[in-house]
C-alpha cells in the first residue's frame, strides 16, 4: 500500500515497560505492509499545575521528557524497519485523545496497545477504549509485553 492508500499502525507512547513490544509490533507490521506509524503520547491534564506560568514550565518539560523517549524509539524504526513515525503530542484523557486522533485521520487502521504480563495490573486505557469499543473506527490490536522479539518477528 501506499499514497493515499497507506495503513497507519497507531500505537501510545507511555512509560509502561509494555509499551516497548507494542512500537517493535506497529512498527514491523508497518515495515512488511508498506504502512506507517503514528506514535501517540497523551500528558494526562491533572499532570499540568495551571497559575503562574507553571503549566507553561510543566509543559515544555513533558514534552522534552516525551521527545527524549519518542526519539529513542524513531532511531530504531528509521534503521532496522525502514519506518518514519510520526509523533503526535497531546493534553487531556488518554482514550479520548486516542479516539479523537484516529477520527482526524482516516489512514489509521489500527490501534496497537501493549498488555503487561502481570494479572493485577490495570490498562485504563483499554479498559475505557473497551467500554465504548464502537466509537472507533478501527481495530484494536493487543501485544503481549513479555512476547518475544523473535515471536513479534515471526508474527509480523
Amino acid at each position: 500500500m501506499t499514497g493515499a492508500q497507506m495503513r497507519k499502525f497507531l500505537v501510545i507512547l507511555d512509560d509502561s515497560h509494555e509499551c516497548l513490544n507494542a512500537m517493535r509490533f506497529a512498527a514491523m507490521r508497518a515495515a512488511n505492509s508498506g504502512g506507517g506509524v503514528v506514535i501517540l503520547s497523551v500528558i494526562p491534564a491533572e499532570e499540568i499545575q495551571h497559575g503562574f506560568g507553571v503549566a507553561d514550565v510543566m509543559r515544555a518539560e513533558a514534552h522534552e521528557r516525551i521527545e527524549a523517549h519518542y526519539e529513542v524509539f524513531a532511531k530504531w524504526m528509521r534503521s532496522r524497519p525502514k519506518v518514519e513515525p510520526e509523533l503526535i503530542i497531546r493534553e487531556g484523557d488518554p482514550a479520548e485523545e486516542l479516539m479523537k486522533v484516529v477520527a482526524e485521520d482516516p489512514k489509521i487502521g489500527i490501534v496497537v496497545i501493549g498488555l503487561s504480563s502481570e494479572k493485577s495490573a490495570q490498562n485504563p486505557l483499554l479498559t475505557r477504549l473497551l467500554r465504548d469499543v464502537t466509537a472507533l473506527s478501527c481495530p484494536i490490536t493487543l501485544v503481549p509485553g513479555d512476547m518475544s522479539k523473535e515471536r513479534l518477528e515471526a508474527i509480523t
